[in-house]
């Protein structure tokens, strides 16, 4: 199982290796959530004011956030589902502040590597449709999101 996953640094803060370990740990969420090979998503980081200007202007919050996802697969009012069968999934954006990351590795004690690896499971597991808008569905993704990281060995120290 192998996503089709782009990546931008806006920051170019990241390396190579921290990358490829964020693609790896993505693809395996990916074959834990059974994602058909070939999906499609975008991982975008960015700096706190470039997150704050996308949360300003999607959610109507005008601060700095961790991780912001926008789900493809998600229709809107009046949109039609597009369906083919050589058309690939594309199940959406995810978009990471890397200072904020940084941040708050330092605030939870663990590396920024466990911190950028839980923010990218957190916004994938958005663009499958799991929220945490209520407490049953946040149990449901919080408990998804560690056994990912925990099965994939990115546990929380």
């Amino acid at each position: 199982m192998k996503l089709e996953i782009d990546f931008l640094d806006e920051v170019n803060e990241l390396t190579q290796e921290e990358i490829s370990e964020i693609e790896n740990l993505l693809n395996f969420a990916g074959a834990k959530e059974k994602i058909q090979t070939g999906s499609e998503l975008s991982v975008t980081f960015v700096s706190n004011e470039r997150i704050q200007e996308i949360n300003r202007e999607y959610r109507d919050k005008d601060r700095p956030t961790d991780v912001i996802s926008f789900a493809m697969e998600e229709l809107g009012e009046g949109e039609l589902e597009v369906i083919g069968a050589d058309i690939p999934r594309v199940l959406g954006d995810i978009i990471i502040s890397v200072p904020k990351a940084r941040e708050q590795a330092d605030e939870y004690n663990h590396s920024v590597m466990r911190e950028l690896g839980f923010l990218a499971v957190h916004g994938f597991l958005h663009l499958l449709g799991y929220d945490h808008i209520t407490k049953e569905d946040e149990k449901k993704m919080f408990e998804r999101q560690k056994e990912i990281l925990d099965g994939y060995g990115l546990e929380r120290q």
